[in-house]
This record gives structure tokens, C-alpha cells and sequence, in this order.
């Protein structure tokens, strides 16, 4: 899978996945996304993003963790 909106650079932001080259964290958009912000919230509040930038950063995200075993607590 590429990413054509996700930008990784040691010189911006430590390192953090971002919105193509913007100072706007994946994990932002995604965190804000998560807490039921609809899409047009999103981009009121960060005016330099794109639709696409909020799908693009889902699928980072869900690629993310895919191959990886998070703590969970069991369902009792």
C-alpha cells in the first residue's frame, strides 16, 4: 500500500507521520475522527487539509496496526 499524503521527515515534527508536509499529525486527524468529528469539522478547524487527506490518514492508521498485537482487556 502507498501513501501519497503521509509524509515522514526526521526535520519536521520529530519524525510523526503528517498531512502531506503540513504540521498536522496523522494521529490528530485520526484521534479527532475518533472522537466524532465529522469530516467537514475536520476541515473547518484545519483549513489547509483535503477530503482525501482524512481517508488517506484512516488507511495509514488501520495499516499502522495491522501486523501488530495490542493489550487488551478480555471480555468477562
Amino acid at each position: 500500500m502507498t501513501f501519497t499524503r503521509i509524509t515522514v521527515s526526521p526535520a519536521q515534527m520529530g519524525g510523526v507521520p503528517c498531512i502531506r508536509g503540513l504540521r498536522i499529525p496523522v494521529a490528530t486527524v485520526v484521534g479527532m475522527l475518533a472522537d466524532g468529528m465529522s469530516d467537514a469539522e475536520i476541515l473547518g478547524a484545519f483549513p489547509d487539509l483535503e477530503a482525501d487527506d482524512l481517508s488517506e490518514a484512516l488507511r495509514y492508521a488501520a495499516e499502522a496496526v495491522r501486523e501488530r498485537e495490542l493489550p487488551l482487556v478480555a471480555a468477562g
